[in-house]
C-alpha cells in the first residue's frame, strides 16, 4: 500500500474500533458491518493492485477505493462518524461481486483479510444495503455504478 492508502487504513480501522465500544457503537444496527470497513478497504486496494485481475475489474476497484478515499460522498463520514461508512461498505460489496463474478473468487479470497467467509460477506451486505443507505439513494447509487 502507498503511504496515504496505509495512513487512511489505520486511521479508518482505530476509529471504527473506537466508535464500536463507545455507547452509540454499541447500539447501532449496522455496528458489525462497519467493523468490516477496514478489511473490504484492504481487499479493495489489494485487488486493484494485483496483475492477475483484469483491467476493466481494477477500473471498478479503484474507483471503489477512490469512493472510499473520498470525503465527499452519499453519507460523508465527516458529517456522520463511521455510520457514514455505510454507503462505502455496500460499494464495496458490489463492486467485489462483480469482480467474484468475472475473477477466479479464490484470487479475490486470497487477498481477504477480514474474518469469515469473503462471499457469505458480501452477500449479508448486499442482502441489506438497501436498509444501510436508504432505498433512493442506494438505488441512485446503483444507477451509478452500473454504467461504468
Amino acid at each position: 500500500m502507498s503511504d496515504r492508502e496505509e495512513d487512511f487504513y489505520r486511521q479508518l480501522r482505530r476509529r471504527v474500533q473506537e466508535w464500536s465500544t463507545s455507547q452509540a457503537g454499541r447500539r447501532h444496527q449496522w455496528t458489525e458491518l462497519i467493523l468490516l470497513a477496514p478489511d473490504l478497504f484492504h481487499l479493495l486496494y489489494k485487488l486493484a493492485r494485483d496483475p492477475r485481475v483484469p483491467p476493466g475489474q481494477k477500473a471498478q476497484l479503484a474507483g471503489a477505493v477512490a469512493y472510499f478515499l473520498s470525503p465527499v460522498d452519499l453519507l460523508p463520514e465527516l458529517l456522520l462518524g463511521p455510520v457514514g461508512l455505510v454507503d462505502d461498505i455496500a460499494v464495496a460489496a458490489f463492486v467485489l461481486h462483480r469482480v467474484v463474478n468475472h475473477t477466479d473468487p479464490e484470487l479475490v479470497r486470497e487477498h481477504w483479510a477480514g474474518e469469515g467467509d469473503l462471499l457469505e460477506v458480501i452477500q449479508r451486505i448486499l442482502a441489506v444495503a438497501d436498509q444501510m443507505v436508504g432505498s433512493g439513494r442506494w438505488r441512485r447509487l446503483l444507477e451509478r455504478l452500473r454504467r461504468r
